[in-house]
């Protein structure tokens, strides 16, 4: 963490934290659930310390372009990145990042923990994951299934089913949630395995069809649909995570000022009925709790990704 001083600042001076805007990088387009976190997490903050907090997107690289940008980012506490278990994933699919998840950033909370959903357009007839593969399995090659990007949760949820299942379907990676539903409404994707926030306002539109939620529980906010294990796939479980973190080098006092007020947002009931609203869970970490997640998400993806094959020069 930064001495006291090196920024020219005293000790007593990182009390008065923050005195401007603060800016929370966002590695995907508006309206993910990147993104839709972000705006909740952010406001609260924002409300909490006095100072509007500026959500700023910038997506590309599978959230690499936003998660290098911040890394090299002054650690004053007032540049901060919306993590999620995508940046994970990348530090194996990626070869020449130019960042360390672990070892360049400091850790400041965890946020929400939130189950994917395996959605399909209306027009695929099935209704259930076993009826989704015999169909895919009558028309090999000929679905394709959307992410959010390459190398994101959505993504791997995807590859993993595919292996899973024995099924041919080709990726189709968008730049965001957003785009990725747009297109899988249009038709233009057959199916996807999105973070439920963002999917479940169209399930409930009926403009997507559910068939299971990826964690080994099912949601709350979707009592009835079953799991993937219940569906037939006994060892499938999978989640995705959003968290903020700061630049290597943010001081002690701000990381901790910050984890404060996040905890107390997360208690709040209105916050929470909002999550839950849409499937999200709040979670509760130190900093150094969080630190130790991630690492271990690094390590658990990392498995994933290498017995997929898949791989982004």
């Amino acid at each position: 963490m930064l001495v006291a001083g090196t920024l020219g600042f005293t000790s007593g001076a990182w009390a008065a934290y923050p005195d401007h805007a603060i800016r929370l990088v966002v590695g995907f387009s508006a309206g993910g659930t990147t993104d839709v976190v972000a705006r909740i997490l952010g406001k609260e903050i924002g409300d909490a310390l006095g100072q509007p907090v500026v959500v700023e997107n910038r997506p590309g690289a599978g959230s690499n372009i936003a998660t290098e940008m911040v890394s090299r980012a002054t650690p004053d506490g007032y540049t901060l990145y919306m993590v999620a278990v995508t940046s994970a994933i990348n530090q194996t699919l990626y070869k020449n990042l130019r960042f360390d998840l672990v070892k360049d950033f400091a850790p400041v909370s965890l946020g929400v923990k939130v189950p994917n959903i395996l959605v399909v357009n209306p027009e695929v007839p099935v209704k259930t994951v076993q009826e989704l593969v015999a169909y895919a399995k009558a028309n090999p090659g000929k679905l394709n299934f959307a992410s959010s990007g390459s190398g994101t949760s959505i993504h791997m949820a995807g590859e993993l089913f595919k292996q899973l299942a024995h099924i041919d379907a080709a990726h189709i990676p968008y730049k965001g949630s957003s785009p990725a539903i747009t297109d899988l409404m249009g038709g233009q994707v057959q199916y996807m395995f999105d973070n439920m926030p963002s999917a479940w306002p169209q399930v409930v539109a009926g403009k997507l069809r559910a068939l299971a939620v990826t964690t080994a529980e099912r949601s709350k906010t979707a009592p009835d649909l079953p799991t993937m294990q219940e569906s037939g796939f006994p060892s499938y479980d999978v989640s995705s995570w959003f968290g903020i973190i700061a630049p290597k080098g943010t001081p002690d006092d701000v990381v901790n000022k910050l984890n404060s007020v996040i905890q107390a947002a997360m208690a709040k009931p209105d916050v929470q009925a909002r999550l839950a609203d849409l499937g999200a869970v709040p979670a509760k970490t130190t900093p150094a709790e969080f630190g130790a997640f991630i690492k271990s998400e690094v390590d658990t993806w990392a498995k994933v990704v290498k017995a997929s094959g898949a791989t982004v020069d």
